[in-house]
């Protein structure tokens, strides 16, 4: 049986004497789309700080594809096809869209067809392609910020919050991207939004207080599930 893509088995993190995860163990497999759900501040984020190793675990492992990359340098692990789309998205907001795709597209790689990726899956962009990507709506950056992870030829691509700050009716365009990125490439998901989360998702891991408290199947619950409220309420 092959190992999953991603691998967290006991990983202990810290912020200087914060204990922030205590002993976090998931697994995502290649093709599948994961949630991490919970309130903030539990350690969403923090988790996948952790497996870019922008905060290395002081305890634990993570594995990428059977490789133990605890301690790897961050380029080290997006070098491994790792990408990230953090909260603030990190679009370039000075150049076009056009120009945030083919920058994002790794040197040697054929950058035509990076575009071409792009605009293929997130057709709204291609009709804004020479308009500066800080003159995007807020759903249009993030569209672009999911774009520019596809064309880094990343095998999974960890985002963190794509709704936060969006408008209900642009949270249905950032899901569609998101199905859309799904059939090209592994996501881990950090959302709040538990619906879309669990729209999107095939699995979830529930965090709180820095541990995983439950998991399964989206199939198995709904957004209604006490299981599931408790760890979600304020």
């Amino acid at each position: 049986m092959s190992r999953p893509l991603l691998e967290l088995d006991d990983v202990h993190s810290y912020y200087g004497d914060s204990h922030i995860l205590e002993g976090v163990t998931l697994d995502v497999e290649e093709g599948e789309v994961v949630a991490l759900v919970g309130r903030n501040g539990v350690g969403k984020t923090t988790t996948l700080r952790t497996i870019l190793q922008l905060t290395v675990a002081r305890e634990g492992t993570v594995r990428y594809r059977g490789e133990d990359i605890t301690g790897l340098g961050t380029h080290d692990v997006a070098d491994r096809g790792v990408g990230w789309i953090p909260e603030d998205r990190r679009i370039f907001s000075q150049l076009t869209v056009e120009e945030n795709v083919r920058v994002a597209v790794p040197s040697g790689s054929d950058v035509d067809a990076g575009v071409d990726l792009a605009f293929e899956t997130f057709p709204d962009l291609r009709e804004h392609r020479s308009r500066d990507a800080g003159n995007l709506s807020g759903g249009q950056q993030q569209m672009l910020a999911i774009a520019r992870g596809l064309v880094g030829e990343n095998d999974l691509l960890l985002v963190d919050e794509p709704s936060e700050g969006l408008a209900p009716l642009v949270v249905d365009a950032v899901a569609d991207a998101l199905t859309a990125a799904a059939e090209e490439t592994t996501l881990l998901l950090v959302e709040q939004n538990l619906p879309l989360a669990l729209d999107l998702a095939d699995r979830f891991f529930v965090v709180d207080h820095g541990q995983v408290v439950d998991s399964g199947s989206t199939a198995d619950v709904s957004a209604d599930d006490e299981r599931l409220r408790r760890y979600l309420s304020a």
